[in-house]
């Protein structure tokens, strides 16, 4: 890092220790999400991070978003996930594939936290299988009429500004696939459920309803019939801050361990003494400065200007996945104390599976990473 980089690393840890540790807790067992943070992310100009300064945004690098979401995550990786789910996806959708008219309008009121934003690919019978949308949006003149259901949106219910991506020409399969703007208060569209999580329970997820929602052909984003190849350009920069986000949760769950197992006494001595414990820690850090490597260079890539769906894959894969692995050992090594409340390792525990699974399942990021290696040589 450069000396900006560490000051910036210095005051992002300063803030999340201040305005996000004493409450993680209450966050948590509500399930609810503070909207007083919102404000307090936009003042820190943590919610434009990649947006142009001209655009109200921070400007920041790829790799500053990956330093920032890591120290954000490593004490909640809640705040983490709505920090990615709005700067990686909405915000940066409009960012890279919006006009003029429509950064003007709206990436102003999502860097300064006016608003969260959502984006909205997922629905009850497309996952994986992002190609194989059922919400539709017909042609109406100078407006489209919008119908369908999405589910598992972050911000769903908090956000005032959504990306959508519905269906406009079924004859031409993932060709046929736009991306619009849609509005809170628009009429027909509604939050459905809210969902009641395992883990990153702070952070807002739930399902849209649009039953004739009359949207201005203003709002549709680029060319007709390019929402799918915007969404899939929008997930490989998405992977990345995944796995920053999956780095946070392995950092703050290692290094709670360390300091765990340096004051932890059994047999008259602290259980770091004990080999089982050390190559646990070796592991664990070794495979932590591997998903980092793999992350930054990920980001610095991305920051040159390349194409990076292989880079993005591997650096998600490998890092989500120790997310959980060091989520599980840091609880073996707490022993009973691992599943009280009161020692964050419970709630990383629970945080991590997340990672593996969204904006992307382990499988689908193996299937890239073959698909990549195999075109390559």
């Amino acid at each position: 890092m450069n000396q900006d980089q560490e000051i910036l690393k210095e005051s992002v840890q300063n803030f999340a220790q201040k305005e996000i540790q004493p409450f993680i807790q209450d966050w948590d067992e509500k399930g609810k999400w503070p909207e007083e943070l919102t404000q307090k992310l936009g003042e820190m100009g943590l919610l434009g991070i990649i947006i142009p300064q001209e655009y109200s945004g921070s400007g920041y690098s790829n790799v500053d978003y990956v330093i920032i979401l890591e120290e954000l995550s490593k004490v909640d990786p809640s705040v983490g996930l709505v920090v990615a789910a709005h700067n990686s996806l909405c915000s940066n959708h409009i960012n890279l594939y919006g006009s003029e008219e429509q950064k003007q309008k709206y990436l102003k009121r999502l860097a300064t936290g006016q608003t969260l934003g959502a984006w909205g690919l997922t629905e009850p019978a497309a996952g994986s299988d992002a190609a194989s949308l059922k919400s539709r949006a017909v042609r109406d003149g100078d407006y489209w009429i919008l119908n369908g259901t999405k589910v598992f949106i972050t911000n769903g219910s908090l956000a005032e500004i959504h990306v959508v991506m519905a269906i406009t020409d079924p004859e031409k399969g993932r060709k046929g696939i736009s991306a619009f703007i849609v509005e809170k208060g628009m009429e027909g569209f509604r939050v459905g459920k809210k969902e009641n999580k395992l883990g990153i329970r702070a952070a807002d997820t739930s399902e849209l309803v649009f039953e004739d929602v009359k949207i201005p052909q203003a709002n549709l984003i680029g060319e007709e019939g390019t929402g799918y190849r915007q969404a899939m350009g929008i997930l490989d920069g998405g992977r990345v801050s995944i796995a920053a986000f999956s780095l946070g949760i392995a950092a703050g769950a290692l290094e709670m361990s360390l300091k765990y197992a340096k004051e932890r006494e059994q047999f008259n001595q602290p259980i770091s003494n004990f080999q089982a414990i050390q190559w646990m820690l070796a592991d664990g850090f070794t495979e932590l400065e591997a998903a980092r490597l793999l992350t930054y260079r990920a980001a610095f890539l991305e920051d040159q200007g390349n194409k990076i769906p292989k880079e993005s894959a591997m650096a998600k894969l490998y890092a989500s996945e120790l997310a959980v692995k060091a989520s599980s050992m840091a609880v073996q090594i707490h022993g009973g104390y691992g599943f009280i409340k009161d020692y964050p390792v419970e709630k990383f525990y629970r945080d991590c599976k997340l990672a593996t699974i969204g904006e992307g399942t382990s499988e689908i990021q193996r299937w890239i990473i073959a698909h990549k290696v195999l075109s390559e040589y």
